[in-house]
């Protein structure tokens, strides 16, 4: 399987960096992802392993081997396990604690493995992290807000949850601030919005590899609700760089919102996609999702002020780039001839 991409260059004139490119650099360091053979870790861990000792804990629930990238150890393992997670720890300079689970409608099913993966796992790697003097930076979630008051949703917004996964990420908010506080680790919680780019898979993917994986196959969108909802899109990449830059950062001890500080509907996404892949698809309404926001967008003066970062990919750009890397895939896939019955098997697939 090819390793997704990072991201579409935006590379500027004056030779600053891409968009999968941190301005900020981590180098000579030991290095956890938890979560790290997932979407988001494995961009991670992709981005760091040049310059640094990588490790990746992942339980492989829904992340794969070959997302892990080369030049990165993987140590097969649950955050909810304490030992597991103190040996992967040891040494380590920086940990970047991405392992949860990330569906609404699975913490909505199932609260109290929602709560033992998202809060019980935080707590064992903030313990581990306290024991090896690591620095942390955690994934939080604009699900913390609910439905905020106004919009952009400010960093000091009441944090309402309107599901169990949210409640998770509004606890991992407060441990983060305890254990810098109480006990002088430096932490930082991400609050990302939604996040999307390539090696997104699984049911839990997100709406747009839903609606993109349904357009090319020129299959109806679904769209849950009366689709007014809007949502903050951000790539992969830019989380990346997010999460870098919240390493290198003084100001630890609080949460930033990772935005792009714009929002469209998820009526207009699908009509973004259907035109950037040319598809004839049409679109039908189900009921809407018990514990989804109806509107989100992130304001980002703080992430700007204090880490240096923002957002740097266009939402069309993105998906542009997502297609295109789709047919690519696709095509080479249809290239490859059929292998005969007769030839062994070499543990490929």
């Amino acid at each position: 399987m090819t390793p997704p991409q990072d991201g579409p260059d935006t590379r500027e004139n004056d030779g600053g960096a891409s968009a999968g490119e941190p301005e900020q650099k981590l180098r000579d360091k030991t290095v956890l992802v938890t979560g790290g053979a997932g979407f988001i870790g494995s961009h991670l861990a992709r981005a760091l392993v040049g310059d640094n000792e990588v490790r990746v804990l992942d339980n492989l629930t829904t992340g794969t081997p070959d997302s892990v990238p080369d030049g990165a150890t993987l140590i097969e393992g649950d955050v909810r396990d304490e030992t597991a997670v103190k040996r992967a720890m040891a040494g380590v300079d920086v940990v970047f604690h991405q392992a949860a689970v990330v569906s609404v409608e699975e913490s909505v099913a199932d609260p109290s493995r929602s709560h033992g993966v998202n809060v019980d796992g935080t707590l064992a790697v903030l313990e581990a992290a306290r024991e090896a003097d690591a620095r942390v930076v955690l994934a939080s979630s604009a699900a913390v807000y609910g439905d905020p008051e106004s919009l952009p949703v400010t960093i000091d917004e009441a944090m309402t949850p309107r599901s169990p996964y949210g409640a998770d990420k509004v606890a991992i908010d407060a441990y983060a601030h305890a254990y810098d506080a109480t006990y002088g680790i430096p932490v930082v919680a991400l609050r990302y919005f939604n996040v999307y780019g390539p090696g997104q898979r699984g049911p839990y993917s997100g709406v747009i590899e839903a609606f993109l994986q349904r357009a090319l196959d020129d299959d109806s969108l679904t769209i849950h609700g009366d689709g007014e909802q809007t949502r903050d899109f951000v790539h992969v990449s830019d989380i990346v760089r997010a999460n870098v830059a919240a390493a290198t950062t003084e100001h630890t001890g609080t949460a930033y919102n990772v935005g792009t500080g714009e929002s469209v509907t998820v009526t207009e996404l699908a009509a973004i996609i259907r035109e950037e892949t040319g598809s004839d698809a049409g679109v039908h309404h189900e009921d809407a999702r018990s514990g989804d926001v109806r509107h989100s967008r992130a304001a980002t003066e703080r992430a700007r002020d204090q880490l240096g970062f923002e957002a740097r990919v266009p939402l069309r750009e993105g998906l542009s780039h997502l297609i295109n890397q789709r047919r690519e895939i696709t095509q080479r896939s249809e290239s490859v001839e059929p292998i005969s019955q007769e030839a062994p098997d070499n543990g490929d697939g």
